[in-house]
């Protein structure tokens, strides 16, 4: 088992220390909420990317984002470098910051399906609430990660790799002074998930639910079975239309999909 993704290996980051507002985005607290709905961003990705979802959701499920170093109100703290920090330190922030007595759901798209299924794995392992389930989004399951070097583009073609991708206004792109704020993070983001190596015999216990787009380049539909192997738990697959970024008009399909089950 690689240090990469065992759970029970916690080697906290320079970040990991830090208070758990600076981790976790409640943008409508419900105090009487019974269902926490944690979201992890993709890779550049902020907490705010999940704002429209709060009026979407059940009125007894709270939105609780979770924002990376290196962006927004954290610009001035060093991204994390690696998967292993990056879920140990999300780990802790949620063992402190959500509500025990609460059902706990995961969403996590592109890189943050990678660390919702991480943070599954250690909160499973340890003390704390652990998920009811997972849904994870735009991201081939462990077995099919593959290793990627767009981290190490020069500047131009690296912007050239987002803006075809999606998910980052071009704006801010095409703009010199703020594409010398965001880059960084996205390309930390970038190293971090090209060189992640998860553990391949890992297994959640909970169900895990998959989305991709019916466009999306990036993920196959046998990296979308991929995830099958990924939990001991029941599977399910939902494809949607669109790309990479299907879920910015798809939102209240993948809500209701994720809700649907749930009796009033």
């Amino acid at each position: 088992m690689t240090t990469e993704s065992n759970p029970r290996a916690h080697r906290p980051g320079v970040n990991s220390a830090a208070p758990t507002p600076r981790w976790l985005r409640r943008t409508q607290p419900r105090p009487g909420a019974r269902t926490t709905l944690v979201c992890f961003p993709h890779a550049g990705g902020t907490a705010s990317s999940f704002t429209p979802w709060a009026r979407l959701l059940p009125l007894d499920v709270e939105l609780v984002a979770v924002q990376y170093p290196g962006r927004q109100d954290r610009l001035a703290e060093r991204p994390i470098a690696t998967m292993t920090e990056l879920a140990d330190a999300v780990t802790e922030a949620l063992r402190a910051g959500v509500r025990p007595d609460r059902e706990l759901i995961f969403f996590g798209h592109s890189m943050g399906a990678a660390l919702a299924w991480e943070t599954a794995l250690r909160l499973e392992a340890g003390p704390g609430p652990a998920p009811r389930q997972v849904f994870v989004s735009g991201r081939q399951g462990p077995r099919r990660q593959r290793p990627g070097t767009v981290h190490l583009l020069p500047e131009e073609r690296l912007v050239d790799e987002i803006k075809q991708l999606g998910g980052t206004d071009p704006q801010l792109l095409d703009d010199p002074d703020m594409r010398e704020i965001v880059l960084p993070a996205i390309r930390a983001d970038y190293r971090l998930i090209e060189t992640y190596r998860p553990d391949l015999t890992a297994r959640l216990r909970c169900p895990i639910g998959v989305f991709t787009g019916d466009q999306d380049t990036e993920v196959s539909p046998e990296d979308v079975e991929a995830w099958r192997d990924a939990g001991s738990g029941d599977f399910s697959a939902l494809v949607l239309p669109g790309d990479h970024f299907y879920l910015t008009d798809q939102a209240e399909r993948v809500i209701s999909s994720m809700f649907a089950s749930r009796t009033v």
